[in-house]
């Protein structure tokens, strides 16, 4: 017998409405700073891989402590806010794609319960329009259409010609 209620734990209306104002209060934070670029300018800015985040870092490390080294012609204070976003802004995405992640996991779990109980109550309409019980019949037929039948060996390969 396979495993069911793999997950048991359902969020109550009120977590429900408190995650799904917390998500709100998060876009509409966020909001000012989100910006959705084209293929085209994703392809034209890219992103800058951990070599070029090194170099970056290194830069930054020079500006701090050895700013006579500095290039007068940059906007130094601009490049600290950047940075600073940059770093707060990978934070956010780290603990963002770590909860989205535990979300697919308990999804996953929601949705395997689904199909399995969906199965057993398949068999059980297959038994029970098997017994001839009113309604069932037309409930398989239903039913049936989600499940495809698997092609013999010898439909799938070409009769040798004698």
């Amino acid at each position: 017998m396979a495993l069911t209620n793999l997950n048991n734990t359902h969020l109550t209306d009120a977590q429900l409405t408190a995650a799904q104002t917390a998500l709100s209060a998060l876009e509409t934070a966020l909001a000012v700073i989100t910006v959705t670029l084209s293929a085209e300018d994703r392809q034209k800015y890219g992103s800058i891989n951990e070599q070029n985040k090194l170099l970056v870092n290194k830069v930054a490390d020079y500006r701090k402590n050895q700013s006579a080294l500095s290039a007068s012609e940059i906007d130094w204070e601009e490049f600290d806010r950047d940075l600073t976003s940059r770093q707060n802004y990978e934070s956010f995405i780290a603990r963002l794609e770590s909860l989205v992640t535990r979300l697919k996991s308990a999804k996953t779990l929601h949705d395997y319960d689904n199909y399995q109980a969906a199965l057993t109550d398949y068999a059980y309409t297959a038994y029970k329009a098997g017994t001839a019980s009113p309604g069932f019949e037309v409930k398989q037929n239903e039913l049936k259409q989600f499940f495809t039948k698997s092609l013999k060996t010898d439909e799938i390969l070409p009769k040798e010609s004698k």
